[in-house]
């Protein structure tokens, strides 16, 4: 048996692709001045009062140009010519004796003058008052904003959490009967109807794995009493073993449904696992099969801890290696299995010789019981839920995972998942 080559380091793309969803990532992507609801309300309540403040400045600044106006007259006369000396330094000059004429001219002129100059000190000061006022409206209108949706706030991570399958958590919100806390009472009503339904939904997959493994491993156990008789016919023993080979594929079948409805769900309670232990188990598993099919096992995986439950990260590799070895090439197939960590994401590559896939046909085979090019059940392959348990495993634990076609034939399958 010749020594396999040398293991290729993991061929891909630079940058592994992000999770389906990420409940955080919004607020990370936007700044803090998205338009949301709080700062819409704080531009409506600052702008109403930066309007009305203007609105009030005008009508106090015609109000005060009118009084002065109305009080510009000359309130005495002269009776003969008097010595006058002008100690103001906004109005011009004016010395010696002076007629009645000549001063209620300059006197008229000196008014408008003083007038104008009052005018402009009031609308200076009353322009920076207003922006003062300003400023403050909007910071307190900040502040009161952020008060009266805090409980949305409190609403939103709630949600989030019972988005991770924490749907035991409730809101509960305090304070007065109104629109925000009747909104948060109905949350927790359509809450309470999603966990019975969710409570109900687990009891039945606990009852159905009893009631339908039963008896299919009652029928197991008759068939292989019945073909270990050496006095059975050969037609009732080929008969048998057809039944045999029915029976082991409906077992398949349930047991793949069972672990689909239990990955549908986030992983809450997590342990370290390596998947570089968790490939080599499904390598050694798998080792047999692929050496009865003529198909080499290689690579190199190199250690990559994340943190989730390690039955289901197992089963992500076994049904992975499983596919690339009985979808391959009849003579010269091989499979190649690694593990590594690309900064915050470890990463389990699968790629395996075998025939081309259309890059159409590669979104299908995720999809339950969808197999490449044949029937819906007419292949002895398997059940058609391999890949669909990949995904959804992989999702449950907040990775995802691709598969590309290979130039020459068969897939290179990735599944991320964060560290």
């Amino acid at each position: 048996m010749t020594a396999p080559p040398p293991p290729r380091p993991p061929s891909g793309p630079a940058t592994p692709p992000k999770p389906d969803w990420d409940p955080g990532a919004a607020e990370r992507a936007t700044p803090w001045l998205r338009p949301t609801i709080r700062i819409r309300l704080t531009l409506l309540y600052g702008g109403m009062f930066l309007m009305a403040g203007i609105v009030l400045l005008g009508i106090i600044y015609l109000l005060a140009a009118n009084a002065l106006h109305d009080g510009s007259a000359v309130p005495f006369r002269f009776r003969s010519q008097a010595e006058v000396e002008i100690t103001s330094d906004a109005c011009r000059g004016l010395r010696g004796e002076v007629d009645a004429e000549t001063f209620r001219v300059w006197y008229a002129e000196c008014a408008d003058i003083q007038r104008s100059a009052a005018l402009d000190v009031l609308l200076s000061r009353s322009l920076l008052a207003l922006l003062g006022l300003a400023v403050a409206a909007f910071a307190f209108g900040y502040v009161m904003a952020g008060r009266v949706l805090s409980p949305l706030g409190h609403i939103t991570r709630t949600a989030r959490r019972v988005a991770g399958s924490d749907l035991h958590r409730r809101i509960e919100l305090a304070g007065p009967d109104d629109e925000l806390k009747e909104l948060a009472d109905t949350f927790d009503e359509m809450l309470d109807r999603i966990d019975r339904a969710f409570t109900a939904q687990q009891r039945f997959v606990a009852n159905a794995s009893h009631e339908l493994r039963t008896p299919l491993a009652i029928n197991r156990t008759l068939l292989e009493v019945q073909l270990s008789d050496p006095q059975a016919s050969p037609e009732l023993t080929q008969l048998g073993r057809t039944l045999l080979a029915t029976n082991e594929r409906s077992e398949q079948l349930v047991e793949g449904l069972l672990l689909l409805a239990r990955s549908d769900n986030e992983i809450v309670d997590r342990k370290p696992v390596d998947l570089a232990e968790v490939a080599d188990r499904a390598v050694q598993q798998s080792r047999a099969e692929a050496e009865t099919a003529g198909v080499e096992l290689r690579g190199a995986r190199r250690p990559s801890y994340v943190r989730g439950n390690g039955v289901l990260l197992e089963r992500i590799a076994l049904n992975l290696v499983q596919n690339a070895v009985r979808y391959n090439l009849p003579e010269g197939g091989w499979v190649l299995v690694e593990t590594g960590v690309r900064g915050s994401v470890a990463e389990l590559v699968v790629e395996n010789t075998g025939p081309v896939v259309p890059a159409y046909e590669v979104d299908n085979m995720f999809e339950p019981f969808r197999r490449l090019r044949t029937e819906r059940t007419g292949s002895d392959k398997g059940v058609g839920l391999g890949l669909s348990i990949v995904r959804s495993v992989a999702r449950a634990h907040g990775g995802s995972v691709t598969a590309e076609p290979r130039e020459n034939g068969g897939l290179t399958m990735r599944v991320f998942l964060p560290v």
